[in-house]
């Protein structure tokens, strides 16, 4: 993965707080989804275990998700226990598993949260704001997305809350980024913006150049991307 550099800066978290305080019921607030409130290592371990006990693979089996430590299948193998040779061996067969599963409804409903974000987004809530989860789920895996949130304990969509997912899961996560900017300022005055991933954090800054932009610390795709100079960065809430 691209080794990114950040500007952590945990008091920023405080700053959008004030920001919705002052803002209110005018003010919207945009979340990201995978790697910025929700951590999807727990679906990627449970697809890995699944392929594990179909292709007869007993050390993968017992597969966790502190064994994916990036994008890479071959990665979260290898944590789990595999030889080189037998990582080469069913690599792409665990892709092809993987990725049938992955980009669905179902196992979306078992991602975990990343640490303090339901309570960081009950407390902006409190504010009046409104939120925008903005995703690159496409719409097949809203259900799946909602029963994570009930669980988990985020608000769910309703008065207040939008979901806006991509319409496919054919376009790209950039082009739909950019394509719910518009969608946003129907909503409100983007008051703050947090995105995992810097392209997408980038393109906040320069659409909404009154918002404050958060990138989270957590994972990314590894493109080479250099965040934008306001941007501060976050590990978790």
């Amino acid at each position: 993965m691209h080794d990114l550099v950040t500007h952590l800066d945990p008091t920023v978290l405080l700053r959008v707080i004030a920001a919705c305080e002052k803002a209110r019921d005018t003010g919207v607030v945009v979340f990201d989804l995978d790697s910025t409130l929700l951590d999807n290592r727990p679906r990627q371990a449970q697809i890995l275990r699944e392929f594990g006990a179909a292709a007869k693979v007993a050390v993968l089996e017992t597969t966790e998700p502190e064994h994916w430590t990036s994008w890479d299948i071959r990665d979260a193998m290898r944590a789990a226990g595999m030889s080189a040779a037998d990582v080469e061996a069913h690599a792409e067969a665990a892709k092809t598993f993987w990725r049938e599963r992955f980009f669905t409804s179902s196992y979306a409903a078992i991602d975990d949260a990343v640490h303090g974000a339901q309570a960081y987004v009950a407390r902006l809530v409190t504010t009046g704001v409104h939120i925008a989860y903005v995703t690159g789920r496409h719409e097949e895996m809203r259900d799946g997305s909602v029963v994570a949130f009930q669980r988990l304990g985020f608000p769910v969509p309703g008065p207040g809350v939008q979901l806006l997912m991509k319409p496919t899961f054919e376009q790209s996560d950039d082009a739909w980024k950019e394509e719910a900017y518009a969608r946003l300022r129907e909503i409100g005055h983007v008051v703050a913006a947090f995105d995992n991933e810097p392209t997408h954090i980038n393109g906040y800054e320069q659409a909404f150049p009154d918002a404050i932009c958060v990138h989270l610390a957590t994972d990314h795709s590894g493109r080479p991307v250099t965040l934008g100079k306001t941007i501060r960065s976050v590990e978790r809430f």
